[in-house]
């Protein structure tokens, strides 16, 4: 193993005596690879493992990265790719329990009555305006179904 590894487990090693708390973060798991052990006995197979994890991350993030802007789930798909490189790479974990952390914070936020009332209210008033937009658009061009267009 060398020596980031090495330092990466020292500094897991806290976390895995510390008795869990329950909080949502996810403070309680170890850091590092999370590979079976008779890879990480082999360097060159341990390596040849992180290179295959990243490649196949990779993959997943850049489908997510296409889907943005496309149909699809992106930041779901997204979020896939980062846990698997979060089985191999610590930068990942961390990621991922800050992004976990936010989460939450927001939607308990989002359950505190004045934000959801807040939230209600915009929505209406958001739908309200583009019935008006519709109905304006409908009334000034009409509705042309596609099977009626004349050429």
């Amino acid at each position: 193993m060398n020596a980031e590894s090495n330092e990466r487990e020292k500094a897991a090693a806290p976390a895995a005596t510390a008795p869990a708390t329950g909080d949502l973060i996810g403070a309680d798991r170890e850091l590092g690879s999370r590979a079976p052990q008779f890879i990480k006995a082999s360097r060159t197979l341990h390596i040849s493992w992180q290179v295959c994890v990243f490649v196949i991350g990779l993959a997943v993030v850049a489908a997510g990265v296409v889907m943005l802007p496309l149909p699809g789930p992106g930041w779901l798909v997204i979020f896939g790719g980062m846990a698997i490189w979060a089985t191999e790479f610590v930068w990942a974990q961390l990621v991922l329990r800050w992004t976990k952390h936010k989460v939450t914070a927001a939607a308990q936020k989002a359950l505190d009555p004045k934000v959801r009332r807040r939230n209600i209210i915009l929505t209406t008033i958001g739908l309200v305006i583009i019935a008006v937009l519709v109905g304006i658009y409908v009334w000034k061009f009409g509705i042309a179904m596609p099977w009626k267009i004349d050429e």
